[in-house]
């Protein structure tokens, strides 16, 4: 079978816990996507400016409008992010669930990647999320959603249930804007150490005084390329100092049977080379998942999607 990566690649990746690949998603997916977070953005604006909060959009791009909406107290992260949140959900909590993220998340040459890296029985991981970061002059003092600020020092493993600990997975982070070091690209520290105490700070972050700083490397990468990182890996991202947004998503895969991690939310199997049948293969099931997880979760009692405490001897 042809690989995608490289044994360079892979060995790269196997050493030092990550690895930046170009070109991962085609230019029509990569179009797709943005054509289809537009059009969910012109709905809400239309929306806010019904209702009076924002001006009027014409002539604005997109950023502009996301700009517009966050200055004035809109809320468009959660209705634009790939899953519910982790804090109480709703019978009514937004999401976005549609045709051109299902088409990036079960991308050919993507698959080919992860399969390279985790075997050919992949399933989509529900640890996901769209990055839509503004310019840090913009944010507002009181900001706290840790998925449009600068992140801080995690391991991704240590950020889902300890069920998953075993499991076979890797984090793949899609470029969808260029990401630079001005605008707020990941930094990691290469390796795959044990795993941190982590403590409940502005984020889950790891505990103070387990790793060198000085160690973190910046990961540039180009619109369509990716960043793929071990789930103990310590990564990181800088501030976004530019006048500009950054756009990625942070995705998850695992091998097919092994725990997520986060159990509540709904998997799905996006490549099986053993059982081709059950691939998931139709949008509207996914968000049908996604919804009736909804349904069921808004009236259990609240799930914590993290392990830590902040009474943890580490945290003190």
């Amino acid at each position: 079978m042809t690989r995608f990566l490289s044994p360079e690649q892979i060995a790269e990746f196997e050493t030092t816990g990550v690895l930046v690949v170009d070109d991962v998603l085609p230019r029509p997916v990569l179009e797709a996507v943005k054509a289809e977070y537009s059009g969910l953005l012109d709905t809400m604006y239309a929306r806010w400016h019904a209702e009076g909060r924002v001006p009027d959009g014409a002539g604005l791009d997109f950023f502009e409008k996301l700009l517009a909406g966050y200055k004035a107290g809109c809320e468009w992260f959660q209705p634009m992010d790939i899953s519910l949140p982790g804090s109480e959900i709703a019978p009514d909590t937004p999401f976005h669930f549609g045709p051109a993220v299902f088409d990036m998340l079960t991308c050919r040459r993507l698959l080919d990647l992860v399969e390279d890296l985790i075997g050919p029985e992949i399933t989509s991981n529900p640890i996901q999320h769209v990055r839509l970061k503004p310019p840090s002059r913009t944010l507002r003092q009181t900001e706290t959603t840790a998925h449009i600020m600068a992140t801080d020092w995690h391991q991704d493993r240590a950020v889902a249930h300890a069920e998953g600990d075993a499991t076979r997975m890797i984090t793949v982070w899609l470029a969808i804007s260029d990401a630079t070091v001005e605008n707020g690209c990941l930094q990691v520290i290469p390796g795959k150490p044990r795993m941190y105490p982590h403590c409940p700070k502005r984020q889950t972050s790891i505990a103070d005084g387990c790793i060198d700083e000085s160690l973190a490397r910046p990961l540039p990468v180009k619109a369509g390329g990716a960043v793929i990182f071990h789930p103990l890996t310590p990564h990181a991202s800088l501030d976004n100092v530019s006048d500009a947004f950054r756009w990625s998503f942070d995705i998850r895969y695992n091998v097919t049977g092994q725990p997520t991690g986060r159990a509540h939310f709904p998997d799905f199997v996006a490549r099986s080379r053993a059982r081709p049948d059950t691939e998931l293969r139709d949008w509207e099931a996914w968000r049908d998942m996604w919804l009736a997880a909804r349904a069921h979760l808004s009236g259990q009692p609240h799930i914590p999607i993290h392990r830590w405490t902040g009474d943890s001897p580490a945290c003190a």
